[in-house]
């Protein structure tokens, strides 16, 4: 499809944590803005999520009245610094506005929160019910807001060309959704869809486009260069650069604009066993460090951000030495890999000069076989170092634990909540998940799979774990004996809850 246009309009559908801009939309942005096309951007999960929580609700209970009452306080509240001084405040304000989201489907169908989007009746990893999510817009509780605001945009706007970013399961149904209102509107408007999501779905061995007649265009990878090619304009990598211009006003629910910025596309270690990374051929491509710093530079500058958000896989050891050497007024955080870097106090201190606030660390486990087994190529040894380091440097953890991995027995995951338990004093927050098996990893074939029933757009497959230590088995281990040990109960309850590892850094001093 060539489409010759100088007005694209780009969407960023509901649902996911409404704190910050999207960082691919906003790519895309600079892309179009260098060559002076026009466009505009709707951020419908920002808006969407507003709109549900801002409209009248009939109640019983006194809960939901009190919270219904409380929805503009709560809402301006998450978006002052001084919400995020005291925990229990943060939280009740959170757990309200998740209630009257909760409230707002009048059909019984939809799950609405401030992080997740579920409908009881059809499932986003099913093509046939994604369909009728097209067919059927009015069941969806967004459906009002999806009306009025493309009617409006068609009508002031015109665009030729309208794109998607779908990049989670819990953005799938409404996105559908959004385009069934967007056809009865205007049959004749151009839909592409992109993201992560679509990514991992045409990157599945076989695909077939089951959306022929309903998507123009799908779109894997980053976008810039398959949107430029549709509009008939060149492409050039090296001289991108992302712009926020379009979302700095809107009111996201943080108290200042977060910058999300990637260093890099794909992951730089692209070894452990089971990774997504591996099984969708996913390169790597990062951005000279060099280029990144000045990037960086010009986007504090023009944005004045409260906190940079890096979204990469994992900030490679480059990436991390070149933001050591240059001191931020603006405090930063993201994904790192557990490297003898790391393992080096002085190494720590100058990460915390430069403003990092908070390292997310995907340790997985607390057993040297299931590491090794993984190829996560960590050693528990430099693992402890290094967290002690950054506890020492006053930078925030955020760590993440994964059970029941082919390699794990109970004895791991005893051994995981000892290593977690001895050193829970530097540890600042946690997150602990149940493996998934990827189904087209290359070491998917070793395990007793089987498929999930009539899910033909599912990226995992039910398995048979080889010593017995099945979902169950670990959901109880969890439940009566991880999350109860008292040390482990104390980190826990430091979450922000919903918002997570996006809301964490305001609660480790980050603020000014």
């Amino acid at each position: 499809m060539r489409l010759k246009t100088n007005n694209v309009l780009l969407i960023h559908p509901p649902v996911v944590r409404p704190c910050e801009p999207p960082p691919g939309i906003a790519r895309l942005c600079g892309a179009l803005k260098r060559r002076s096309i026009d466009y505009d951007i709707i951020d419908a999960n920002l808006e969407g999520l507003m709109f549900l929580s801002q409209r009248p609700l009939v109640v019983r209970d006194t809960w939901t009245r009190r919270a219904v009452s409380r929805v503009e306080r709560n809402l301006e509240a998450l978006m002052q610094p001084t919400a995020y001084q005291n925990l229990d405040r943060y939280k009740q304000a959170v757990y309200e506005l998740n209630r009257v989201l909760a409230m707002q489907d009048r059909n019984g169908n939809a799950e609405v929160s401030l992080a997740n989007y579920q409908d009881r009746h059809i499932s986003p990893v099913k093509s046939d019910d994604l369909i009728q999510a097209f067919e059927s817009p009015e069941k969806n509780p967004f459906f009002p807001y999806f009306e009025r605001r493309l009617s409006g945009v068609l009508e002031k706007g015109h665009p030729r060309l309208i794109g998607f970013s779908l990049n989670f399961l819990s953005q799938a149904l409404c996105t559908f959704a959004m385009i069934g209102t967007l056809r009865r509107l205007d049959p004749t408007v151009r839909v592409i869809l992109g993201g992560g999501l679509i990514t991992s779905w045409m990157r599945r061995p076989g695909w077939r486009n089951p959306f022929e007649g309903i998507i123009d265009g799908l779109v894997a990878g980053e976008g810039e260069a398959s949107l430029l090619s549709l509009i008939d304009r060149e492409y050039s990598a090296e001289s991108e650069v992302s712009d926020f211009d379009k979302f700095l006003p809107l009111p996201y629910l943080s108290p200042g604009f977060i910058l999300p910025y990637s260093a890099s596309s794909g992951c730089y270690w692209r070894r452990c066993a089971f990774c997504p990374e591996q099984a969708e051929a996913n390169p790597y491509r990062p951005i000279a460090p060099s280029r990144v710093i000045s990037q960086l530079k010009s986007l504090i500058r023009s944005l004045n951000p409260i906190l940079v958000h890096f979204t990469d896989n994992a900030l490679s050891p480059a990436m991390l030495k070149a933001l050591s050497r240059e001191p931020s007024a603006v405090p930063w955080y993201g994904f790192v890999r557990i490297t003898r870097q790391l393992a080096e106090p002085d190494f720590c201190r100058a990460l915390k000069r430069s403003g990092c606030a908070m390292l997310q660390i995907g340790l997985e486990s607390g057993s040297q076989k299931v590491l090794d087994g993984f190829s996560k190529g960590i050693d528990l040894k430099i693992a402890q170092r290094s967290l002690e380091n950054l506890k020492q440097a006053g930078i925030a953890t955020y760590v993440y634990l994964l059970f029941g991995t082919p390699w794990e027995t109970e004895l791991d995951a005893e051994k995981t909540l000892d290593f977690t338990v001895k050193h829970s004093e530097t540890i600042t927050f946690l997150n602990l998940a149940l493996f998934n098996l990827p189904a087209f990893g290359p070491q998917a074939a070793e395990l007793d799979t089987t498929p999930l029933d009539a899910e033909d757009l599912s990226l995992y497959r039910r398995f048979t774990h080889p010593a017995g230590w099945h979902r169950q088995k670990i959901r109880r281990f969890l439940d009566t004996k991880f999350r109860r040990h008292k040390a482990i109960a104390a980190i826990l309850r430091n979450d922000p809850p919903v918002f997570t590892s996006n809301h964490a850094p305001f609660f480790t001093n980050a603020l000014p």
